[in-house]
This record gives structure tokens, C-alpha cells and sequence, in this order.
């Protein structure tokens, strides 16, 4: 992992930290998360491996983003202000559930690259699972996480009387 891919999860995180005091539901707290994650997608991803179960990875790490986006997006509280305009202030189950699934893919990476490598490949190789079939599957899930994240905001946002989002 580069420093670039470092500072991208602590952005992330910080996205949803900043949050927890509440923030307009518009703007930066809006896209910069999905600016980050397609930065990622564009680095990252070269296509989706298909051989052996790496489908079954990529789709078990898909499952799991959607799961803590959709929660995520749930466990924060949306709200209008006295003007009607939308805001978002996540709860500390939202804050935490956001920071397990960017923190998990970062100890992921660190692990990785810091002594647990053979490991990984032997468990790869057991599983038949190939080399590139571990960077597309955290990619996505990172994608579908702030996604996933970002349409629940905006959906709840819209049933909100006045609302005004972006």
C-alpha cells in the first residue's frame, strides 16, 4: 500500500467522523467519499478475475460493502434544519460500522505487505483464488460501501419535508 492509498482511508474516515457533530447533507460530504473511492476503482481496478472462485470472493466482498454502506446510511440520523435543508449526523453505530469496513481493508493491506503475504497465498492457493482477485474485491467493496452509504443518505434525504440536498 502506498502513502496515497494511507491518506485515501484516513479521508474516508474522516468523512464520516465529521459527521458525528452533523453536517449539511450536500456538497463535499456527498462526493468526496465517492471521488475517493473512484480514484481507487481507476487505479485499481483492471478488470474482474474470473478464474477459479474469485467471483465468489468478489461477490462475498460486494455482499459485505453493501451491508455496512446500507446499515451505515440507516444508522445515521437525517434531518432537516429550520430552512428545510437536509442533515446528516451519523451515530456512533454508523461512525463505527464505516470504520470496521475501511479499517478491516486496511489491516487487510498491511498484513499483506508486512510478513503475512505467504500466508494469504497459501490460503489463495487452497481456496483457488488468484492474486488479482484480492485487490478487485476490496475495491468493490469499498465502492459499494460509500455507494451504498451515499444513495441511503440522499433516499431518506428526499423523504424529508423541504428538504434541499445539493
Amino acid at each position: 500500500m502506498t502513502t496515497t492509498d494511507y491518506l485515501i482511508s484516513a479521508a474516508l474516515i474522516l468523512v464520516v467522523v465529521r459527521q458525528i457533530r452533523g453536517k449539511r447533507l450536500a456538497g463535499a460530504s456527498l462526493y468526496v467519499p465517492l471521488a475517493l473511492v473512484g480514484y481507487a476503482s481507476v487505479k485499481y481496478l483492471h478488470g474482474l478475475p474470473t478464474q477459479g472462485n474469485d467471483l465468489g470472493l468478489v461477490a462475498l466482498c460486494l455482499a459485505a460493502g453493501l451491508t455496512l454502506g446500507i446499515l451505515c446510511g440507516l444508522f445515521t440520523l437525517v434531518y432537516p434544519d429550520g430552512g428545510g435543508v437536509a442533515y446528516a449526523r451519523a451515530t456512533g453505530i454508523a461512525a463505527a460500522l464505516w470504520v470496521v469496513g475501511i479499517s478491516g481493508r486496511l489491516a487487510f493491506g498491511y498484513y499483506a505487505e508486512h510478513g503475512g503475504g505467504p500466508t494469504i497465498a497459501r490460503f489463495s492457493h487452497a481456496h483457488s483464488l488468484t492474486p488479482q482477485a484480492w485487490p478487485t474485491a476490496l475495491i468493490l467493496m469499498a465502492l459499494a460501501e460509500v455507494v451504498s452509504r451515499t444513495v441511503v443518505l440522499i433516499a431518506r434525504s428526499r423523504r424529508l419535508p423541504a428538504a434541499a440536498i445539493i
